[in-house]
């Protein structure tokens, strides 16, 4: 009987540790776009390294793809005059690697401002395990009005 207790209060702590590298990437990711569509710089903060690079693509109407240095600063100062619920970028998790320190997560993404929809591509993001967690190093994105399996 006491083994059977002390199993009861054991298990949840079990559970906890066998959260893994991916999944822990995954929430990182997760707490990133959630505090995104809530206006918290400061949450979002927490998930990223000091020495975060940010990179969009775009590709221009003839075709020609432009790739451009996007701000933190200027990001992040954007997202905090939002209201709060106007962002909201809809990812799926396509790929989630780890290796190490070193985490790679490959997102397709649906982007609506006030509730209708904006534009759509795939978020690359590389993160780096430093002090125990996890943090944005580099994300970069694809941006265009039409999203197909094709593209």
């Amino acid at each position: 009987m006491r083994i059977l207790v002390l199993l009861f209060f054991l298990l949840p702590a079990l559970e906890l540790h066998s959260q893994t590298a991916e999944d822990s990437v995954r929430q990182v990711i997760i707490n990133f776009f959630s505090a995104m569509k809530s206006s918290d710089t400061a949450r979002m903060r927490t998930v990223l390294s000091p020495t975060i690079h940010m990179e969009a693509t775009q590709t221009r109407p003839n075709a020609t793809p432009v790739l451009a240095q996007v701000s933190v600063t200027d990001f992040l100062g954007s997202v905090a005059r939002t209201p709060a619920g106007a962002l909201d970028e809809r990812i799926e998790f396509e790929v989630v690697k780890t290796d190490g320190p070193l985490a790679i997560v490959w997102t397709p993404y649906q982007f609506y401002f006030n509730g209708r929809y904006s534009h759509c591509g795939v978020n690359s993001f590389q993160l780096i395990r430093q002090q125990g967690k996890w943090q944005i190093q580099y994300l970069i994105d694809t941006r265009r009005k039409e999203c197909s399996p094709a593209n």
